[in-house]
């Protein structure tokens, strides 16, 4: 599966697809540029007026609802209304879910619009399947990926999607297929707005790969190996941020399959 992979990061490169980012102001350029050094070509829109004509021309949608309010959350929902007329993917990251009632009645709204591909921490996927224990700690997790197995497999049985749970070990399942990833670092957590990229990938790789777990799988993959790989030439996460965007530019076939730790459970 490595090579099937790799070949899916070079489609990428060459497709370059247009990725709509309703995402959250603290990390639009973090997003960006993490879209740009991947291969994909970023655009970060929220004006009402232009959400139709903006899913006329971007192949994928992702909405981020780390920083809401009310005229952003209408832009979401026709945006993925949009999307989902057009057969298009998109993408949730439910950052902070289970923090405020607010929140949380967003969230069940987005739910209802069927998002593609549903990317969030063990806290956050078992406060949007409403199994959570234990509070949401901001947008950070309380609890680790294999917790949140039963919520995720709760969200793709009623929702039919796929789901990502991040972690230390990331977890990539719908009905059929189930694969395990444990690259990356630790000092990743301390550069705000990595999951943020991490879904942004998502979405890029799900605009042209038509298998979604293979899609999530191949851009949680890149990240996490081109996170792992830069943490040993950074000093901390300032120079972490640059090196793992470089990795993403100029990552070559031979250190990423080399590096990468992936186990197939079901599929």
């Amino acid at each position: 599966m490595k090579e099937l992979l790799w070949k899916n990061i070079t489609q990428l490169r060459t497709q370059s697809p247009l990725v709509h980012n309703i995402t959250n102001y603290v990390v639009m350029n973090n997003t960006a540029n993490a879209l740009l050094a991947a291969g994909a070509s970023p655009i970060m829109a929220h004006a009402h007026s232009e959400m139709e004509a903006m899913m006329n021309i971007c192949q994928v949608l992702v909405i981020n609802i780390g920083t809401l309010d009310e005229y952003w959350v209408s832009s979401m929902k026709k945006a993925a209304t949009q999307a989902h007329q057009l057969h298009k993917p998109w993408v949730l990251d439910p950052v902070g879910a289970g923090a405020t009632p607010y929140r949380d009645e967003v969230l069940a709204e987005l739910l209802q619009l069927q998002p593609t591909i549903i990317r969030g921490n063990a806290s956050e996927i078992m406060a949007l399947a409403k199994h959570n224990t234990t509070p949401t700690k901001g947008v950070d997790s309380s609890a680790e990926s294999n917790e949140a197995v039963a919520a995720a497999k709760f969200l793709v049985e009623n929702y039919q999607t796929t789901v990502c749970i991040s972690g230390a070990t990331d977890i990539i399942l719908n009905k059929n297929k189930e694969i395990h990833l444990t690259n990356g670092s630790e000092l990743m957590a301390k550069i705000t707005g990595m999951g943020c990229s991490a879904t942004a990938l998502v979405a890029a790789f799900s605009a042209v790969i038509e298998d979604k777990v293979e899609a999530v799988t191949t851009a949680m993959a890149l990240l996490g190996v081109a996170g792992e790989l830069a943490a040993k030439e950074s000093k901390g996460p300032g120079s972490l941020q640059m090196h793992i965007l470089d990795k993403l530019h100029n990552i070559a076939e031979e250190e990423f399959t080399s590096s990468l730790k992936l186990e197939i459970k079901r599929g």
